[in-house]
């Protein structure tokens, strides 16, 4: 059986949140105020969760809260009135690592769908039966697991598997990893990594560093094997990673499905490399490692991808007038004259004209200035949130 999987997108805040609906996710995973792995992004409040819930229901996509930290009993404690909020505003599932979690869910909000993280390291199709037994309606494998040993966890189980397609990959073995609590006093499994493994420990040898994970050549396989859902990393990423990523899988995906996946993928590959990453590899996703070998090939460098065209954010598309003009919040200072490029949220990126930039109060500017509005000569086809980005 063949299907297209679920693209899951990190939502590090409201903003994320939309960029990724719009640029085609079709669910997103966020954190509450508490209980999560991201304690430095920006999460959401009860309330803002309820209405990121209606918001996806807009666009038939789906919300996953993440309570993912391992929690110690006082945490626990004040676990019930979280968990039963999340079931009255219907959130699609919780993800879970901690068992005491999942425990506490089936007692205190029975009818909250659980997913289970990748934080508690399922790799095989025993652990899987064990979760499955405990309540658990789908497993975010490990970056050590295989697109064929998921499809075979799911074939033997009937249990939905969910599996990291882009993104950072951790050091350490399924992100158990205790670095940050020796370098920043910060527990990595308690929300507070400090990412150490990526600084530069010598000149130019990141020796902690793994690649980053690039899947895109193997949605086929994805598609081929069934697998219920592929999740991006990034809640700490940016708007323009967010929307960059989201983007190229989704039109991968669509490219799958049409029939025409072979043509799209040499620009969808490029387009990946225009945001800021480490060497991409395939990681695990073909095979899995031997026992003689290290988990994760060492970058030496911080990003390899010296003679690539990088990209940075220019600003968003807060306001089309139609006609008139267009209405732009700033992100990075830009010139008149100089070539920015808008990404819709579907087709090629088109190039906006900035000869004639202006203030709210129709002065003339040269230069811009982050976090601030200006106006840009009207363009057809742009359309409110659509990201602009610049060549660095």
């Amino acid at each position: 059986m063949q299907k297209i999987p679920e693209l899951v997108l990190p939502a590090g805040n409201f903003e994320k949140m939309k960029l990724a609906l719009l640029y085609g996710a079709s669910a997103v995973y966020l954190g509450g105020e508490n209980f999560g792995l991201r304690t430095r992004a920006s999460n959401f409040s009860l309330a803002e969760i309820e209405f990121a819930v209606h918001l996806a229901k807009e666009k038939a996509a789906k919300v996953y809260v993440v309570i993912n930290a391992f929690l110690h009993d006082q945490e626990l404690q004040q676990l019930p009135d979280f968990i039963r909020k999340l079931q009255e505003i219907a959130v699609s599932a919780v993800v879970v690592s901690d068992v005491g979690v999942l425990a506490a869910i089936r007692t205190h909000a029975p009818k909250l769908p659980i997913h289970l993280s990748t934080q508690a390291s399922c790799l095989n199709v025993m652990a899987a039966k064990f979760w499955k037994e405990l309540g658990v309606k789908r497993v975010v494998l490990g970056r050590e697991v295989s697109i064929s040993s998921a499809a075979k966890i799911k074939q033997e189980l009937d249990l939905e598997v969910e599996l990291f397609a882009h993104g950072s990959m951790c050091v350490s073995y399924s992100g158990h990893c205790v670095v940050s609590n020796f370098t920043a006093n910060r527990d990595s499994n308690r929300g507070g990594c400090a990412h150490s493994c990526r600084f530069e420990y010598a000149e130019q040898a990141f020796l902690l560093s793994s690649d980053d994970i690039c899947g895109i050549e193997c949605i086929p396989r994805f598609c081929e094997q069934a697998i219920d859902a592929l999740k991006i990393e990034g809640r700490m990423k940016n708007h323009l990673y967010v929307g960059t990523v989201a983007k190229a899988y989704r039109e991968a995906l669509s490219a799958w499905e049409r029939g025409d996946f072979a043509q799209r993928l040499p620009a969808l590959k490029e387009e990946l490399k225009k945001i800021p990453h480490r060497r991409y590899s395939s990681g695990l996703l073909l095979r899995e490692e031997e026992w003689d070998e290290r988990f994760y090939p060492r970058a030496r460098t911080g990003t390899e991808s010296k003679d690539e065209d990088h990209y940075k954010i220019a600003g968003l598309v807060l306001e089309v007038v139609q006609g008139e003009f267009l209405l732009i919040e700033v992100r990075n200072a830009f010139v008149s004259g100089q070539e920015l490029s808008l990404i819709p949220f579907e087709g090629p990126e088109f190039t906006l004209a900035t000869k004639n930039i202006f203030s709210l109060n129709d002065e003339r500017i040269e230069k811009t200035r982050p976090n601030t509005l200006v106006k840009l000569a009207y363009c057809e086809g742009v359309e409110r949130m659509n990201l602009i980005r610049m060549q660095v």
